[in-house]
């Protein structure tokens, strides 16, 4: 492939102060290149050296450029709670904290880009709504966080508060509209008024569901096919203990409806109450045309006391358990997260956003399976950095095999 060529300045801008030059960074198709970034996207790339800095300059040899992930499935507002004494606190103040922390957790990951799924309703109301949207306000600049609208009840009486709260949310600030069909009396009733609530809003959907259910999934999908490409359901964990038969023609009908689903590889979510174990089957869903995005799910609550939010965790999984290849999986966690979330398609080339992920590393599979040391550019600028250094002892084995070691490289680049 060609090198891209710089993009010119539109309209006579004045030069961007901000300006950024990557050098020496690896591409996945081999190639070792500088990237200039202005004005929040990619200016030009070209062969290393080439390229001149306009003021600062990011020293990225031995690490590989990718496009940043993003996180299509987080639970921020009961982050962190897996270890807490007594009940889980519910104050604006303290959900605001826990969504901030665990979101700029996953931004040092390298997801620049997140949707949080908030439960409303019951005793809490719009208050996790509310500290979500002020955690979004003070992430401004350094990651775009997205609430999504997570009502109990939609259908009926006991509904009725509930889709009055689900608008109320929207109007507040909530992007998207979700929800649990699974729990409410009628499941189809609750899509059917989800669907209705996006539409007037013109809000992309999405929705949280087991999928062992192959008769609910096809009426979903029949009745969500009007909404494509704007439909994401996950974690579907249910399909995956299904005949394989009924599993091809449930996924048959979301390929046909232009359906998303979105898998959590790291272990499943408070989103739903009956939780069962494994993941999506994703090679038959993407054998089928399904578009699989991969998520992160609970972060450390009591859904998984354990869960890193971590997107390349994410993809080394579905390449290690799900017999993806390094490629696929990581485009899971980017590229296919990223058009599941409405958002911009992001290639390290001229012209593109400047969202992207530095790792080190030589090649795509060594990333995903040691992705220590990480630079997390975001609007054209470096938002986070997570360096790891690597020593061993100073043992005449350890200098025989000349044992390799991650350090800091000399001068002012990145570690």
């Amino acid at each position: 492939m060609p090198d891209s060529q710089p993009q010119p300045r539109r309209d006579g801008a004045a030069e961007d102060a901000s300006a950024l030059l990557l050098s020496g960074a690896k591409l996945t198709d081999g190639r070792t290149v500088d990237v200039r970034l202005g004005h929040g996207r990619i200016e030009a790339v070209g062969t290393a050296g080439s390229l001149t800095a306009h003021s600062a300059r990011v020293d990225l040899g031995g690490y590989l450029l990718l496009p940043a992930p993003a996180e299509p499935h987080g639970h921020h507002a009961t982050a962190q709670t897996a270890d807490a004494d007594g009940p889980v606190s519910y104050d604006v103040p303290e959900v605001q904290r826990r969504a901030t922390e665990s979101a700029l957790l996953q931004l040092g990951h390298g997801a620049t880009a997140l949707r949080s799924h908030v439960r409303i309703g019951d005793v809490h109301g719009l208050g996790p709504m509310e500290a979500v949207l002020q955690a979004r306000r003070s992430l401004r600049g350094l990651a775009d966080l997205t609430a999504v609208a997570v009502p109990r009840l939609l259908t009926g009486l006991a509904g009725a508060d509930g889709l009055a709260m689900l608008r109320d949310a929207v109007k507040m600030g909530a992007g998207v509209v979700g929800g649990c069909p699974d729990l409410d009396p009628d499941p189809t009733g609750y899509v059917e008024a989800v669907l209705e609530v996006a539409a007037e809003h013109g809000c992309p959907v999405d929705l949280h569901t087991d999928g062992s259910d192959p008769a609910r999934l096809a009426r979903l999908a029949s009745i969500a096919g009007g909404l494509r490409p704007s439909v994401s359901i996950g974690p579907c964990s249910g399909l995956g203990r299904l005949a394989a038969d009924s599993a091809a023609r449930a996924a048959e009908s979301l390929a046909a409806a232009g359906v998303t689903v979105v898998c959590l590889p790291q272990g499943d979510c408070g989103g739903l109450e009956q939780r069962g174990t494994g993941a999506a089957p994703v090679r038959l869903l993407q054998a089928a045309g399904v578009r699989v995005a991969a998520g992160s799910g609970a972060l450390r609550d009591v859904a998984n006391p354990v869960g890193r939010g971590d997107p390349l965790e994410a993809a080394y999984l579905l390449a290690s358990q799900h017999g993806r290849s390094p490629g696929d999986a990581y485009a899971a966690v980017s590229a296919t997260a990223r058009a599941a979330m409405g958002l911009p398609e992001v290639r390290v080339e001229a012209g593109f956003p400047a969202e992207l992920l530095a790792v080190r590393g030589e090649r795509l599979g060594s990333v995903l399976s040691l992705a220590y040391s990480r630079v997390v550019v975001h609007r054209g600028r470096v938002v986070a950095r997570t360096s790891a250094v690597r020593e061993y002892c100073d043992s005449a084995a350890a200098v025989a095999l000349d044992l390799p070691r991650q350090g800091r490289p000399k001068g002012n680049g990145a570690s």
